[in-house]
């Protein structure tokens, strides 16, 4: 199991057009040999948590842009609650303001990584939740 890699998918949610950030993000995490998987963007809730959950993904980051986090992630902890997926690890990423950051971390986003976060950390960020959930 310990060779297994850790397999994330990555989602734009809502109108958000630009990707650039989570592209960069997506390449670092697959160079520390994770699966990344992009769904590319203008994505719905139900789509990104049918996908994490139909790739079996161990975690399931959103990039926010557009200032939707307060509305987009209560949909998706009721998805996923829905679904019988509660074990998989949600982080965020993107731009927003403090406020909301903790707001969406009190609805169960295990991490925050905002715009200026070196990907050495969002790796290790990553590697350390996986490691603290244990096998599934």
């Amino acid at each position: 199991m310990e060779n297994t890699p850790i397999r994330v998918l990555l989602a734009k949610v809502g109108l958000d057009g630009h990707d650039r950030g989570v592209k960069v993000v997506a390449r670092a995490l697959r160079d520390a040999g994770m699966d990344v998987i992009y769904s590319g963007l203008h994505r719905t809730p139900d789509e990104v948590v049918n996908t994490a959950i139909q790739e079996d993904v161990d975690v399931l980051g959103v990039s926010l842009l557009s200032g939707v986090q307060l509305t987009v992630f209560p949909k998706i902890f009721k998805l996923l609650e829905e679904k019988g997926a509660n074990d998989l690890i949600v982080i965020a990423g993107g731009v927003m303001p403090d406020e909301d950051v903790e707001a969406i971390r009190r609805m169960g986003v295990r991490k925050v990584m905002l715009q200026d976060t070196p990907p050495q950390d969002i790796i290790d960020s990553i590697r350390g939740l996986v490691a603290e959930r244990g096998p599934r």
